[in-house]
């Protein structure tokens, strides 16, 4: 008996195999999800640093022009106050939604994980929109 024991070989079951094969897929579904909202958090934070870099550029411009803001489109700031240009979405490559004017400007980037501020951007789109305007 002993020796027909030693000659035996373990080896898994169809049922440990199976519940391994599940317990990786319940993880790569969960690493899944994780990655791709970490995804759309990271191009939200690009989305609004884009706007702040806007604002700074277009805010600059006022200073030294005596008051007033570009006429449209805002890309008229130049390589002056925005030395890369002017910012496009990280998901589309489209720049962002503008409506500048000497007296004033509104640019707006869509938002997909973070609430933004406006149900509408400064065209009238609707959806969840940051928006940054004249600080003057």
């Amino acid at each position: 008996m002993v020796e027909r024991l030693i000659y035996m070989k373990r080896a898994f079951s169809l049922i440990e195999l199976l519940v391994v094969i599940a317990l990786v897929s319940i993880l790569l579904a969960v690493v899944t999800v994780s990655y791709s909202t970490i995804q759309r958090r990271s191009r939200d934070s690009r989305r609004l640093s884009d706007l702040k870099a806007i604002q700074n550029g277009l805010e600059q411009y006022y200073a030294d022009s005596n008051g007033s803001y570009p006429d449209a489109p805002c890309s008229s700031v130049g390589e002056t106050y925005l030395p890369s240009g002017l910012p496009t979405d990280p998901k589309s490559g489209l720049p962002y939604s503008e409506d500048c004017h000497i007296t004033g400007y509104c640019v707006c980037a869509p938002l997909e994980v973070t609430a933004g501020n406006a149900t509408a951007d400064c065209l009238g789109t609707t959806g969840t929109w940051q928006c940054i305007t004249q600080l003057q």
